[in-house]
């Protein structure tokens, strides 16, 4: 089929180079210019695990552009990927997505178009995108009969895993009020629905992956079901931290707790991990524009609101930690291993490395930061915070009072804790993920604590 993605972000990008992959004709459009030139050239704005490689085999079926007159005419099916950051308030801000909609309008041509809101997009989205289309395509003097419907079809992806969860996901959700726009994208869907396509050699089908289910509903319920996805995710997380501090008090071990009540089926072990808590851009932006939705239906969400201020509360415990450890702060050097919000990717909005970086510099600390991916893209967005950055951990250590562990990279795992120790003013490290052998460090001569 011929399909056009507009946004070439992570979801965007990912999406194109998969369906490419599976042999699909995929146009990838982005009006930033500049980054359309180097995609063309090679080179992937983003950073995730075997993107570069998928990219190299599905390349003889992708181009990119600029152009909404180049991509969308052919195309069969359209996909909007586009940044809704959140407004002030915690609504998305929908500029980019009526932008697109609109463009859309002026130059689809085909007898029937699917258009998919891939963007985590508020509920009535779609609805509000079919408007948009029509007005601007109504507005042509070329009309030519051309049809269209909206779909939403949301996504859920993990950053660090996002092609594994793209050709082999749990369920793919289609909601739609037209039937033929279910069928086509069904057709679209079909060799990951059935796994009939050749696995790649670094992404091999998991031995579990068998048929994968489709589930065919309204726009609004596909729109909700990311939301409260998103949403439910985020309360196991603060749920854990919650009961983290709890357990803090008591005596109890969290991470025991938390693979006790992992164990029952009913509740599961994912996303039971105590710490610093949730960052990136899906569960902030999603549970706030969930709360906003629900305000502009007289509603309240005390549930997912608690989980919002428990998340922001992890942070300032990673200052109280080091009070409790170091009395002062003011004139204190401490080390932040990891940038980037999670593992195995390089996105930092909302990453709770920068966050509590701020904290620190606020109360006077010297702050050195280490991360093996996201420097290059901390320098671009955040290039006039005063941190010292450092070219390994090692480096990091040398003077410092404290260190934290952030993100839990693997390679953090395995350092050499013995010799980090000898080089610190102070061996003292705050394991702010849970993912550090405690016995291993103490034998090395470092302290070591959590936050729960």
């Amino acid at each position: 089929m011929r399909v056009a993605i507009i946004g070439t972000g992570y979801v965007g990008l990912t999406t194109g180079v998969c369906l490419a992959f599976l042999g699909h004709s995929v146009s990838c459009l982005d009006t930033d210019a500049s980054k359309i030139e180097a995609l063309k050239a090679g080179k992937i704005p983003i950073y995730e695990p075997n993107l570069a490689e998928l990219l190299a085999e599905a390349a003889p079926n992708m181009r990119f552009t600029s152009s909404y007159g180049e991509a969308i005419p052919d195309a069969e099916v359209v996909f909007i990927a586009v940044g809704t950051p959140p407004t002030p308030s915690g609504a998305p801000n929908l500029e980019y997505l009526s932008q697109a909609a609109r463009s859309i309008g002026q130059c689809v041509n085909r007898d029937f178009t699917v258009v998919v809101n891939k963007s985590t997009v508020p509920i009535g989205s779609g609805n509000w995108v079919g408007s948009l289309l029509r007005d601007s395509y109504n507005n042509r003097p070329d009309r030519n009969g051309a049809e269209f419907a909206v779909a939403s079809n949301p996504e859920f992806l993990r950053e660090g895993t996002a092609l594994h969860d793209s050709l082999y996901p749990d369920r793919i959700v289609i909601g739609a009020d037209a039937q033929r726009a279910l069928e086509v994208l069904y057709s679209l869907y079909r060799p990951i629905l059935d796994q009939t396509f050749t696995a790649p050699t670094y992404l091999p089908r998991p031995d579990s992956v068998g048929a994968v289910p489709m589930l065919s509903t309204d726009l609004a319920s596909a729109e909700l079901i990311k939301y409260a996805a998103n949403a439910f995710l985020a309360l196991k997380i603060s749920f854990i931290n919650e009961i983290g501090l709890l357990a803090e008090r008591v005596g109890a071990n969290i991470s025991e707790v938390a693979r006790g009540i992992g164990l029952d089926s009913r509740i599961g072990p994912r996303f039971l991990s105590a710490g610093i808590g949730w960052g990136g851009s899906c569960f902030g932006k999603d549970t706030a524009a969930l709360i906003a939705t629900a305000g502009e239906y007289g509603l309240q969400m005390p549930i997912v609101e608690s989980a919002k201020r428990i998340n922001a509360r992890q942070r300032d415990r990673v200052v109280e930690k080091l009070l409790q450890e170091l009395k002062i702060l003011k004139g204190r050097t401490i080390g932040l291993l990891g940038l980037a919000f999670k593992p195995n990717t390089d996105d930092l909005r909302e990453a709770p490395a920068i966050e509590i970086a701020q904290k620190l510099i606020d109360r006077g600390v010297r702050v050195k930061v280490h991360d093996p991916i996201a420097v290059d893209r901390f320098l671009k967005e955040h290039g006039d915070m005063q941190v010292q950055i450092c070219d390994n951990a090692a480096d990091v250590s040398e003077d410092c009072d404290a260190l934290v562990l952030v993100t839990e990279w693997n390679e953090y795992r395995d350092l050499d804790w013995e010799s980090i120790g000898k080089r610190m003013r102070s061996p003292f490290i705050l394991d702010g993920r849970h993912a550090l052998d405690r016995d291993k460090l103490t034998r090395a001569g470092l302290r070591y604590a959590t936050l729960s």
